[in-house]
């Protein structure tokens, strides 16, 4: 009798699993997420090496995509994106330009496309849109270089005041560098430097010249000791032996985030989030850094010559309010400095 109800149970048993693994095969099979595919446009500031780079990088990941990409200088691009917004038929996808107060210009006239769900984790405030709009990729900060033949080695903003440093100081003016505009922007915004500090500068000497690369060549020649300078020129020279040293002052440092966005006429936006995704991510990061740029996610290694980003103080500002002061802060500098 035992031995029976034992072998009904094993019956029974039997027959459950039966039913239950037929219902399972019965259900729907749960989809992988598809992966991005078609065509996606890029426009892009970044360096030609640099965009080839990371368009190569991003297809490895996503061999689907099919990514037509157009590179040419910020304004160039907005030049043309504004163009083909005015004959209505706007042929980006995505942009990846130099700075963020282009992209709160874009904002502002509800040009973009939200991804709310980017992977910003351990990202630092400021260097992504709060709203989602747009997401910056390395941060290319401004600091000081000097000559290390120059009898000071500035540690401080402060330091361009000392007379070590009167009528031997050079930067870049905002009239014609994005990254000098948004310096300008930055050091407004801090309590101990603001607009006084450019009046200062201006009393002891200091002169504008166009762009980062005439700083450059100015201070590594020494015909001017410190010059205010994006950091990866003068640490690349350095490397090469030129003599010239960077310092993060102890103040902080502005930033220039080379920032990505979606416009909200993209064709194919599943794959320009699939692009954002990527550039924010590690790969995408370790990437940045070995094109020599300071990564913005930290706890990514650094470029040799640089230190770990989460080191780096950034001097915060904002990029709507930047946006909005622009023509005034370059009317400024120019009454100081000259146009």
């Amino acid at each position: 009798m035992k031995a029976k109800r034992t072998r009904l149970a094993l019956i029974g048993t039997t027959l459950i699993s039966a039913v239950a693994g037929a219902l399972l095969l019965a259900l729907p099979a749960q989809a992988a997420p598809e992966k991005p595919a078609g065509k996606l446009v890029l426009y892009t500031s970044q360096l030609e090496a640099d965009a080839k780079q990371t368009v190569d990088a991003f297809k490895a990941k996503n061999p689907g995509v099919e990514v037509e990409w157009v590179r040419s200088g910020t304004t160039e691009l907005m030049n043309k994106l504004r163009a083909e917004i005015a004959a209505g038929s706007p042929q980006a996808d995505l942009l990846l330009i130099a700075d963020a107060v282009t992209m709160e210009s874009l904002k502002a006239e509800k040009r973009l496309l939200a991804y709310k769900d980017a992977p910003v984790q351990g990202y630092r405030p400021g260097t992504h849109d709060p709203d989602g709009m747009w997401f910056g990729t390395k941060l290319i900060t401004t600091g000081i270089a000097y000559n290390t033949a120059a009898p000071m080695k500035p540690s401080s903003w402060l330091d361009l005041l000392k007379p070590e440093a009167k009528g031997t100081t050079v930067m870049p003016s905002p009239l014609y560098s994005g990254a000098a505009a948004i310096h300008m922007a930055a050091v407004k915004e801090q309590p101990d430097l603001g607009m006084a500090f450019y009046e200062k500068l201006q009393a002891n000497g200091t002169t504008a010249a166009k762009g980062n690369g005439g700083i450059l060549k100015s201070v590594a020649s020494g015909e001017k000791l410190y010059g205010v300078i994006v950091d990866y020129l003068p640490i690349r020279e350095q490397a090469k032996g030129a003599p010239v040293a960077f310092v993060f002052p102890k103040e902080g440092v502005s930033a220039v985030t080379e920032p990505v966005a979606i416009l909200n006429t993209a064709r194919n936006p599943e794959a320009a989030k699939a692009f954002i995704a990527f550039l924010l991510s590690k790969d995408g990061q370790e990437l940045a850094s070995r094109q020599g740029f300071l990564p913005a996610l930290p706890g990514v290694a650094a470029p040799a010559g640089f230190p770990d980003p989460s080191l780096v103080t950034l001097m915060p500002y904002d990029p709507a309010k930047a946006l909005k002061d622009d023509d005034a802060n370059k009317k400024a500098f120019a009454d100081l400095f000259g146009g």
